[in-house]
C-alpha cells in the first residue's frame, strides 16, 4: 500500500491528511493553528506544517506529498532567499487603491482578456503595486515573488534562506501550478503564460520565469536585476523531491518520522482548485464553500471572460478552467450574529428555523469586513427592514444565514452568465453542517443542494494531486454525501435581499 499526503495551508490553520493512494482511504491526519491577521510571517506556516506533520504521526511511510494553500498571498524574497516582509494575505485590503490604479492604467476589459481577471485588493498584483508605492525600499530588494504554497513547496524540497536550509536560496527552483498562478493577475489560464508587462506595471520591475535564463545561477539575482517568478508545474506532475526532515529547520525538522529524502513533492494548488479536485467536481457541479471567505466555483472546459471582475477566470487543478466568485464575508457572519445573540452556531440555527422564509422582511447585508463581490472594500454591514414585527431574535438569526447564502447565490448567477451549467450544488465548509444552513440553502438556491460528508477537501485535493504525481494517473476516489435536503425554493428570500442590498 502506497500512502500520499495532502496539505491545506489555509488562512487559519495547517491541516494534513494521509491517504491510501489507490482507494483514498483516510489513514491519519493532523493540524496546527496559524496566527491571526492579514499580514503574516511565512515562518509561522513552516512551523505549523511541522507541527501538523507531527500531529499526523509523521511522514516516514509517505511516498508523495502536495501542498495546497490560500491563494493570492504575496511572499517576496531577497537574493539570499530571505522573506523581505510579512506576507500580505488575500484578505488584506490595504491594496484596494492599487487595484483601482491598475484598472485605470490598463482597463478592466484588457485585464479580463489578457489574464482572465480584473484586479481587486485580494490579488497578488495589487499587493505588489502597494509594495512599490508604500515600501519602495522593500520593493527594490525583491529578487523573487512566490505564493504561500509555492514557498512551502520550495522549503519542503530543501531550499530556503542561507544558513537555514540544506540546499540554500536557489530561487531558480521556485515552482507553482496553474491554479494558484491564475490568481496573481499576471498569469493567464487561457494562454498558460505570464504576462510580464502586467507584472512590471504592478511592481515596477521586470521579471522572468525561474530557470529560464541559462546565465542565472543560485542567488545571482540582484536588487537591480530581473525578478524571478516560479516555473509552472502541469497538473499531475512533480515539482521535485523532498529532503530528509533532519536536514531541515524548525518544527518540520523536529517532527518525528518527518518527510524523508526522495519523497515526491507535487506541484501543489490553490485552495479552491484543490477542493474541486478533492471533491471530484465535474461538469454540472457547482461548489459553494463557506469558510473564512465564501466561494462559488465550477470546473469547465471554457475559460470565462468577465470584464466586471465578478467571475475570476482561474485555472483548475485538473487542467480545465475554474470560474470562481469569492466573497470576503462567509462563516464570520454567523460568528458575529451568534455572538450578538449569545448562542453558538447550533443555537443560531435553531433560532433561524423558528422564523419564516425572508425573516418578515429583515435583511442583513453582511459586509462586515468590506466586500470583494461586489467590490466594496470599505463597506460595512447593514440591517434593513427593522420593524416592531420583524425585530426578533429568530428573524435576525435567519437574516444572517439568508444574507450569507444570498451573496453566494448572486455569485452563482454571475457564474451562469459566464456559461457555467449548474445541475447540483455541493455545499462544503464547517457551516455546511448546520442544519439550518442546509435547509435554507435548499430554499435560496434553485437547483438541488447536497452536503458532502465533512472532510478536509482542500487537503484531500492535495492528496489526489500527490497520488497523481506518484502513479501518473489521476485517482477517482468516491465522494460520500451526508445530507441532501429536499428542494424547497423560496424566491421571496432573494427578492427581499435584492431589494435592500447595496451593489
Amino acid at each position: 500500500m502506497s500512502l500520499v499526503a495532502g496539505v491545506d495551508s489555509s488562512t487559519q490553520s495547517c491541516k494534513i491528511v494521509i491517504r491510501d493512494a489507490e482507494t483514498g482511504r483516510l489513514v491519519r491526519q493532523g493540524r496546527a493553528s496559524h496566527p491571526d491577521g492579514t499580514s503574516v510571517d511565512p515562518a509561522a506556516w513552516w512551523s505549523a506544517l511541522g507541527t501538523a506533520i507531527a500531529d499526523a504521526g509523521g511522514l516516514s511511510d509517505v511516498a508523495a506529498i502536495s501542498v495546497a494553500g490560500q491563494q493570492h498571498g504575496m511572499v517576496v524574497l531577497d537574493a539570499a532567499g530571505r522573506v523581505i516582509r510579512d506576507a500580505l494575505l488575500w484578505n488584506d485590503t490595504r491594496s484596494a487603491q492599487a487595484a483601482l490604479d491598475l484598472i485605470d492604467e490598463v482597463g478592466a476589459d484588457a485585464y479580463a482578456e489578457r489574464v482572465g481577471v480584473v484586479p481587486v485588493a485580494s490579488f497578488t498584483a495589487t499587493k505588489l503595486r502597494w509594495l512599490r508605492d508604500a515600501e519602495p525600499e522593500n520593493a527594490a530588494r525583491v529578487a523573487a515573488v512566490a505564493l504561500p504554497h509555492d514557498w512551502l513547496t520550495w522549503r519542503l524540497r530543501g531550499f530556503g534562506p542561507e544558513g537555514e536550509s540544506p540546499l540554500g536560496p536557489d530561487l531558480e527552483q521556485l515552482r507553482t501550478d496553474p491554479s494558484d498562478a491564475s490568481g496573481t493577475a499576471y498569469w493567464s489560464a487561457r494562454s498558460g503564460q505570464y504576462d510580464f508587462e502586467l507584472f512590471t506595471r504592478a511592481l515596477g520591475r521586470s521579471a522572468r520565469v525561474a530557470g529560464a535564463s541559462a546565465a542565472a545561477t543560485a542567488g545571482a539575482s540582484t536588487p537591480a536585476g530581473e525578478v524571478i517568478l516560479p516555473a509552472i508545474v502541469a497538473p499531475g506532475e512533480a515539482a521535485g523531491t523532498g529532503i530528509d526532515a533532519r536536514l531541515l529547520t524548525g518544527a518540520v525538522a523536529d517532527s518525528p518520522g518527518g518527510i524523508t529524502s526522495g519523497v515526491i513533492v507535487a506541484g501543489g494548488a490553490g485552495d479552491n482548485a484543490a477542493a474541486g479536485l478533492g471533491l471530484g467536481a465535474q461538469s454540472g457541479d457547482v461548489v459553494v464553500s463557506i469558510g473564512t471567505s465564501g466561494t462559488v466555483f465550477a470546473v469547465t472546459d471554457a475559460a470565462p471572460n468577465d470584464p466586471t471582475g465578478t467571475v475570476a477566470g482561474f485555472a483548475a487543478a485538473s487542467g480545465e478552467y475554474l470560474p470562481l466568485v469569492c466573497t470576503l464575508n462567509a462563516a464570520r457572519i454567523l460568528d458575529a450574529i451568534a455572538g450578538l445573540l449569545g448562542v453558538d452556531h447550533t443555537g443560531l440555527g435553531t433560532l433561524a428555523l423558528e422564523a419564516e422564509p425572508a425573516a418578515r422582511g429583515l435583511v442583513l447585508q453582511p459586509y462586515f469586513e468590506g466586500e470583494r463581490t461586489p467590490n466594496l472594500p470599505d463597506a460595512t454591514a447593514t440591517l434593513f427592514g427593522m420593524t416592531l414585527d420583524s425585530t426578533a431574535r429568530p428573524n435576525l438569526a435567519r437574516a444572517a444565514i439568508e444574507g450569507l447564502l444570498c451573496g453566494l447565490a448572486d455569485g452563482l448567477d454571475a457564474a451562469r452568465e459566464q456559461g457555467v451549467d449548474a445541475q447540483r450544488i455541493l455545499v462544503i465548509g464547517g457551516a455546511a453542517q448546520n442544519v439550518a444552513v442546509q435547509a435554507i440553502a435548499a430554499q435560496v438556491f434553485d437547483v438541488p443542494v447536497v452536503i458532502p460528508t465533512p472532510g478536509e477537501y482542500v487537503a484531500d485535493g492535495g492528496a489526489v494531486q500527490a497520488a497523481w504525481a506518484l502513479t501518473g494517473t489521476r485517482p477517482d476516489w468516491a465522494l460520500e454525501i451526508s445530507a441532501a435536503p429536499a428542494p424547497n425554493h423560496h424566491p421571496e428570500i432573494r427578492a427581499g435581499y435584492a431589494a435592500r442590498a447595496v451593489r
